[in-house]
């Protein structure tokens, strides 16, 4: 879809930069549009064009330190990037991948570590993915069985990770592993390593699944990769502290990517009750059609909210687990709600892929279930916000 100058997205209060910021990105997203990514999808291509695009314009560094080549805006600036990319039809896991991996490099990696890695991450000249969930441990990172065994030079690393994106694009993958001998509480302790997806003993196999997008998931084996004293980031065995740096700004990103495609849909129904006529009038002056589709902007809107509080509170070093699981959690059902019912103001044309809506239905569904399930978001809420039991 070409760039819309004015759409739902930008109905929202924010500081004044990111209002040019927003535009910024609607025209150079706009300019490969809804069209562009479906056809490569359809191709089986990755949106490398666009990649580097957003990376030249120094969109995909918002949230890296100047020092680092990044533009210094903090999750505030990379959240909007990331919505309005998606609101223009594009949305890309990727981007998600980069609000996990710069921080924690950022945050914990040692000077080496953050020259070597982190200007060629915010100008995309470099892609990062991360591999943290495995067949027998999702939620529950403490039963991971990635092993990382100290060697004496470095590590041997063995185990196996699931649900791993976009690996095959990357240059490195950030592995959570645990040590080999648990602690008195009877948990390993974990550590993050930066691993060569090329070294030698590692395999990849994709994942067959629904979802329409250039970002491919695999299935990733690890069988005695050798790591180098330099793979580690931060501390050894400290890696559950650190990874939470990542992952908070990670279901920040979610939350970006699932209101941008709430945009997108209601953009594209609003644009089809104005224009779609049945008997006498447009369909949008049936209060029918109308209020379901007020009601789903509403709840849009609270997402979008609650997401930009998530990230300020991020950027003042606040603690905002609380705000981002919320935030995720709004915005993956909200965002279906949004979907289901410009499918629907479609009528049969909603399920046609010319209309642009019907296949991103799974990428939107995806963040239902991940990267946090929705009932473990709920268990936070109850345990942490609401003073209750924990039930797990």
């Amino acid at each position: 879809m070409p760039y819309q100058p004015i759409s739902f997205s930008s109905v929202i209060p924010v500081a004044d930069h990111h209002v040019e910021l927003r535009r910024s990105v609607a025209k150079l997203v706009g300019g490969f549009g809804r069209k562009y990514y479906q056809d490569i999808v359809k191709r089986g291509e990755k949106a490398t064009e666009l990649w580097s695009a957003l990376g030249e314009a120094g969109f995909l560094g918002a949230h890296i330190t100047e020092k680092w080549g990044g533009g210094g805006g903090g999750m505030t600036d990379y959240y909007i990037v990331v919505e309005e990319t998606a609101a223009q039809g594009c949305p890309l896991f990727t981007m998600v991948l980069q609000s996990i991996c710069s921080p924690i490099i950022e945050a914990y990696g040692t000077t080496e570590l953050q020259e070597r890695w982190l200007p060629g991450l915010a100008d995309g000249t470099v892609r990062m993915s991360f591999a943290i969930t495995e067949p027998d441990a999702g939620t529950n990172t403490h039963r991971i069985t990635t092993t990382a065994t100290p060697t004496g030079d470095g590590w041997e690393l063995n185990g196996a990770k699931y649900w791993t994106s976009a690996v095959d694009e990357a240059h490195a993958i950030l592995v959570v592993a645990r040590g080999p001998i648990a602690g008195s509480d009877g948990r390993h302790p974990l550590s993050l390593f930066i691993v060569a997806p090329d070294s030698p003993g590692i395999l990849m196999q994709p994942i067959e699944n629904i979802v329409q997008s250039p970002d491919k998931q695999f299935m990733v084996f690890f069988d005695k990769v050798k790591l180098g004293p330099d793979s580690l980031i931060g501390t050894e065995g400290n890696g559950l502290r650190q990874v939470f740096v990542g992952l908070n700004t990670e279901r920040i990103a979610v939350a970006a990517m699932n209101n941008g495609v709430s945009c997108y849909a209601i953009d594209r129904a609003v644009e089809y009750a104005n224009t779609r006529t049945v008997w006498k009038e447009p369909i949008g002056a049936h209060q029918g059609v109308a209020h379901p589709l007020a009601e789903a902007a509403i709840n849009v809107q609270m997402a979008r909210l609650m997401a930009m509080r998530a990230a300020e509170m991020s950027d003042r070093g606040e603690d905002a687990a609380e705000a981002a699981n919320m935030a995720k959690f709004a915005a993956a059902d909200s965002s279906l709600r949004a979907l289901d019912q410009a499918i629907q103001i479609h009528g049969g044309n909603g399920f046609a892929l010319e209309y642009g809506l019907a296949d991103l239905w799974f990428i939107a569904r995806v963040h239902k279930t991940a990267p946090l399930s929705r009932e473990m978001v709920l268990n936070h809420v109850a345990q942490h916000t609401l003073g209750l039991p924990k039930s797990y």
